[in-house]
């Protein structure tokens, strides 16, 4: 048999010959389906559930505002006031915030009120002070004034209850403020997720230690670690592993053990050390694999030990961009939460390029007086790349001719909600 050598392409990122490749569309709805929420839940004190993902409703305790109150500092009274001038006596005594005024303000006369005050009886009006003269004993201003005017209703922010945050929401600061609100002191809340972070590969030395030659550092799982941190997930920092494929096999079988999702980074591809991909084939374990994306080709989705896995690239900026693109949103679902769609934004380029068709590509970018800036290399081995941009340009999956001024989607890195 003699072999003949294939067409010389000269593009190390061109898609090989008659393999079917799954757009990165495909991909997500498959994890999308698959996946599922692996936490339980739990109940905590309100002020130690910010960040977490809720489990139920939050249902409101009281209304909002609990009683009719005035919205600004003035004198209050019953009813509209007709066009001209008016004259009120005014009541002893005067209404403040959660001092209730225990009487009731007879028809035909006004009380000094104070804002936040609850209206006391007789009261449904209120006029501002800066419209006001103030004499001994009366009011007087000029009307015309609707009734019901600078006051707030009872329960028209929200009722008692009401839900006033909805199950698979990550808590924020203003929800505690909300939650507060509405008279809750407890929520129940999902347990954090827990992903594990893997790097494989001879080549890879910790940082500190005195690299040999043909070492690198290993760049991929401080990052990675610190993004699951930011994303709101429990980071397990699981080493890294030799190319050795008992070995990865022990730590995979140990970290199932341990963790809810596992990231593992190097190895994907399908090379002679690429022992990831090989040994989840081998497994049966390995669902898809060849995306039809860039940066990030070599990427694994696969589940050991009924716990899933990523198989990142090696390259740090492969990684970075398959762990938003696709780790990120499967791993939300994971938690709890809705499956996130990165909110992208059309802006002008500030750049040129030619893109063939195939592959969704997804640039290092920035955004500077409006217009978008990608970074000037595209290779996944430019570390500073990623410190530069603050998000993502995505271009789609045919072929494009981008020329300055084109609208291009940029997505920046907080839409993944970092």
């Amino acid at each position: 048999m003699t072999l003949t050598p294939p067409p010389l392409r000269n593009d190390c990122f061109s898609l090989p010959a008659g393999v079917d490749w799954t757009p990165v569309d495909e991909a997500l709805a498959l994890l999308r389906d698959r996946v599922r929420r692996v936490v339980p839940s739990e109940s905590l004190p309100l002020t130690k559930a910010l960040g977490r993902v809720l489990a139920a409703d939050v249902i409101a305790k009281r209304s909002n505002p609990a009683l009719p109150n005035t919205a600004v500092d003035g004198y209050g009274f019953a009813g509209a006031v007709a066009e001209g001038a008016h004259v009120l006596p005014l009541v002893p005594g005067r209404a403040a915030a959660g001092l209730a005024y225990e009487g009731a303000v007879p028809a035909g006369q006004a009380i000094r009120i104070l804002t936040g005050a609850a209206l006391p009886a007789g009261v449904d009006t209120v006029i501002l002070e800066e419209d006001v003269t103030l004499g001994s004993g009366e009011i007087a201003f000029r009307g015309p004034l609707k009734q019901g005017a600078n006051t707030r209703r009872a329960g028209e922010d929200f009722s008692r209850g009401a839900a006033v945050l909805t199950a698979r929401r990550v808590v924020t600061p203003a929800d505690l403020a909300l939650a507060a609100a509405a008279g809750v002191s407890e929520v129940e809340v999902y347990k954090p997720l827990r992903v594990g972070v893997l790097s494989t590969g001879d080549e890879l030395c910790e940082v500190g230690e005195v690299a040999a030659p043909g070492q690198i550092y290993d760049a991929n799982r401080p990052m990675l670690l610190a993004l699951l941190r930011q994303m709101g997930f429990l980071p397990v920092d699981l080493g890294r592993v030799s190319d050795d494929r008992a070995a990865l096999r022990a730590r995979l079988n140990a970290a199932a053990t341990e963790v809810d999702v596992i990231l593992t980074s190097g190895g994907a591809s399908a090379g002679d050390e690429d022992h990831v991909s090989a040994l989840l084939r081998e497994s049966g374990a390995l669902q898809e694999w060849r995306i039809a994306l860039k940066p990030g080709r070599p990427l694994a989705l696969a589940v050991w030990n009924g716990v899933p896995v990523f198989g990142l690239p090696g390259n740090p900026v492969a990684a970075l961009v398959c762990t938003l693109i696709f780790a990120r949103p499967a791993m939300g679902q994971m938690a709890g939460t809705n499956w996130l769609q990165p909110q992208g934004f059309e802006l002008p380029a500030d750049f040129a390029k030619r893109k063939k068709t195939g592959r969704r590509e997804y640039l290092r970018a920035r955004v500077r007086d409006g217009q978008v800036e990608v970074f000037k290399s595209e290779g996944s081995g430019r570390i500073s790349g990623l410190s530069w941009a603050e998000g993502l340009v995505e271009l789609g999956d045919g072929a494009l001719a981008i020329h300055p001024g084109d609208p291009v989607r940029f997505i920046p890195y907080d839409s993944f909600r970092l």
